[in-house]
């Protein structure tokens, strides 16, 4: 039988001594830290594009697209101009016979970012002219558009910072 000799000068290691183990440990400490990382960013952040109410959403849509072909049939058209500090003026063109509505609807959508969507109420003044305010708009792309409860005029783009946008039978008009 063979006696088992020790090293005396090397005595053995601890396994946690080694570099082995913590480089195996490694991987998958990273990947969880990872993982933990973007479920953290997914829950601080909404990214605002999906809507929680699709469903209702859905079903609106023929209304909506009923009061947009109304408004096309009714020769409706509009000038709205935001100012840098928030105030909303809207021209608004009728065709002949269409009363001017009391109140209409004036709404700022974010093409990116729900959180920075913006309306307004705007009241009609003596000149025939809506006006109203909202919070200044911060530079971005935006969807402007002007609706009551019976017509809907469809929305148009804006580039970096909303200034005069024309709408429906005004976009025609220089």
């Amino acid at each position: 039988m063979q006696a088992v000799t020790t090293n005396a000068q090397h005595p053995p290691r601890r396994w946690y001594r080694e570099r082995w183990p913590w480089l195996l440990a490694a991987g998958p400490a990273i990947a969880i830290a990872a993982s933990l990382a973007s479920a953290w960013v997914a829950w601080a952040t909404d990214d605002g594009v999906v809507a929680d109410d699709y469903y209702k959403r859905g079903l609106v849509i023929n209304k909506d697209l009923e009061r947009a072909s109304r408004a096309e049939s009714l020769g409706l058209g509009a000038v709205v101009t935001v100012g840098p500090d928030g105030r909303v003026k809207v021209a608004l063109t009728r065709g002949d016979g269409v009363a001017a509505p009391p109140t209409i609807l004036a709404t700022f959508v974010n093409a990116t970012r729900a959180g920075l969507d913006r309306s307004a109420v705007l009241s009609r003044g003596a000149d025939g002219a809506y006006t109203g305010g909202i919070d200044p708009p911060p530079r971005g792309r935006w969807l402007v558009g002007v609706e009551t409860d019976a017509w809907r005029l469809p929305s148009a783009e804006t580039g970096a910072v909303i200034g005069t946008v024309r709408l429906g039978a005004a976009g025609a008009v220089d």
